[in-house]
Parts: C-alpha cells; structure tokens; sequence
C-alpha cells in the first residue's frame, strides 16, 4: 500500500505536512476545484490511503475508484462536498476538525457585518471617484440590535462572544444544541426558526448543508425577517435562495448581506449578486488565516493518522459514526442469518 494522503487542493499548512512526513508519508496535491474524474485518477495513480478534502467532491464514484481509501479528513467542519452515507457503506469514517477554524470565520463573520452595514464599500469607492458624500449621509448604528445566530456550533458561539462586544443582543436556534451553549453566552434560546428570523435584525448562518437546510432562507423565510434587516453567512451557499435574497435586497425588505459563499463555487462571471452594491462579497476564505490553516491542517491530518494507527478517535469528531454503525450492525445481521 502507497504510503501517501491526498489533498484535495493545492496548499497545506507546513506543520500539516511535517506531521505527515514525520509518519513517514508524502502528500500528492490535486488541482484546486478538480472534478470526481480527475480525483478519482489520482487516487489510483498514488494508491493513498487517506484524504484531507478541502476542494472538489468525493462522491460514490470516487470512493469506488480507490478501495484502498481508509479514512476521509475534512480540512474544516462542513462535509457537503462528501458523500458521507456512501463512505459509511464503504467502511470509511469521515472525520472534521471541529472548531479548529471558529475564530478565524468568527472574525470574518463580523468583518462583513461591519463593512456592510456601515456601507464601507460603496463609501470608499465614491470617495475615490471623486465624490465627498457627507451631505445627506445617515447611517446605522449596530449597538443595540439583535443578531440571530443559525446554529450554536464552535463558529457561532465565538461569533457570538465578539458580537456582544459591539453590544449587540443575541438570539439563536439549534435543535442539537444543548441549553448550555445558549447560556454560556446569554443567548435567548427560540423555540422555532420562524420565532427567531423575526427577532433577528442581522442573521448571521452558522449551520450544515444539509437536505433539511437548503434552502433555508427563501422568500417566504426573509419575508419574516424585519424590514431592513442584514444577512450575514459564513457557513454554506446552498442555505440560501440566491434569487430571492437578490429580489429581497432589491426591494428594499433587506438592506443588505455579507456573504462568503456561493451556493455553486467558484460563482459564474454574470452571477447576481455582482450587480447588487448592498451585497459585500467574499471567496469563501472565512476560515483562510495562517493561524487557523495551521490548526485545521493538523487536526486533519492527525485524524487521519490515528485512524491508520488503529487509535481512538473523539466520537464527535467522526461525522459519520451513526451510520457507520447502522451499516456494521446491517452487516452483522445479515452474516448471523448466513
């Protein structure tokens, strides 16, 4: 078996890749964005045993192309470019690095917070243009508004702590979550999504892509939302109902949004949300800091090795562990009626 992990795109942190040469592998790096085929062929070209996924999608297709794959390592927490049930039927954990990145998208999820409202790039664009807009100018005060928080993971509880320090209440719903996250930070915990959308004057998203999730905020759900409310996402494209947040901001119902992802990456050249100068946008690099590349590549990467090394791994950090075991025990019961 080819001693080497593939990673699917083109950087890993330096202590990342010491820790795996220190195991006596090597790294093969794919392309950035490359598709199933080109993944697939280097699978089989190399022979790796493991994966750290950061671009591209690891689909049934991949899986099957390379038998040998032990153990799939997300290089962060969000697991929607894996097939995770067809790992789970292949005997392959899927593994993330939970909250190894939670202060760098923190920090971004705040920094969209403030361009947008304060309006600072449309301000900075027309004072270059030659343009003093003082005059006439009101903006927007921050403290004192109600941020709602889409989830109550890692991120969203350190997006949460920085958010009130700019003085902003906190509201939030997570159905998974324990009462202690909320409590922890003082957030008044919603029974429902709708009871907290129309609390919320800036949403910020912190939540999976999921079948359940996307989508989440369409036209119906932002029309809950106060007007002249914000959006804020840092977590998955797919959440929201691109069309509608345009026709939404367009309107005038939202004032604007701080977005970090695209429901489909990278975006075409004509996508919408070029044209909407209330929209401040960003290429997905929320968690893309040195501090946070060096956390979350190690994680993976030592993720991978304990489960090579036959070690224990923190169950949570196993996204696939259920289904792992329902597939095992499925396994079982049919081996025992052999």
């Amino acid at each position: 078996m080819s001693k080497t992990i593939l990673v699917t795109g083109p950087d890993l942190d330096p202590s990342a890749a010491k820790l795996v040469a220190d195991h006596g592998y090597q790294t093969v790096h794919t392309p950035p964005y490359a598709d199933s085929a080109v993944i697939s062929d280097y699978l089989q070209q190399t022979g790796a045993e493991g994966i750290v996924s950061r671009m591209g999608r690891l689909d049934a297709a991949v899986m099957d192309a390379a038998p040998q794959i032990k153990v799939i390592s997300k290089h962060g927490v969000g697991v929607d470019n894996i097939d995770i049930q067809a790992a789970a039927d292949r005997g392959i954990p899927v593994l993330v690095a939970t909250g190894a990145n939670a202060v760098s998208v923190a920090e971004h999820a705040i920094a969209l917070l403030l361009a947008t409202v304060k309006r600072i790039l449309p301000l900075d664009a027309g004072l270059r243009a030659g343009r003093w807009e003082k005059p006439g100018f009101s903006g927007r005060e921050i403290a004192g508004s109600t941020m709602g928080l889409m989830g109550m993971g890692a991120i969203a509880q350190a997006t949460g702590r920085m958010a009130k320090g700019l003085g902003l209440k906190l509201v939030g719903f997570d159905p998974f979550a324990p009462d202690s996250a909320f409590e922890a930070l003082g957030v008044t915990r919603c029974a429902t999504v709708e009871d907290m959308l129309a609390q919320s004057d800036i949403l910020s998203l912190h939540c999976p892509l999921t079948d359940q999730t996307r989508g989440l905020l369409n036209a119906d759900s932002i029309a809950r939302m106060p007007k002249g409310s914000y959006i804020i996402n840092t977590a998955r494209g797919g959440l929201i109902d691109e069309p509608a947040l345009v026709a939404a901001i367009e309107s005038g119902h939202l004032a604007g949004a701080g977005l970090d992802t695209f429901a489909s990456e990278p975006p075409a050249a004509d996508h919408p949300f070029f044209a909407v100068p209330e929209i401040v946008l960003t290429p997905h690099i929320g968690g893309v800091t040195r501090e946070a590349g060096a956390r979350v590549g190690v994680d993976a990467v030592r993720g991978i090795f304990q489960i090579l090394d036959g070690q224990t791994v923190a169950p949570e950090r196993i996204i696939n562990r259920k289904l792992l075991a329902a597939v095992q025990a499925e396994q079982s019961n049919v081996e025992k009626q052999q």
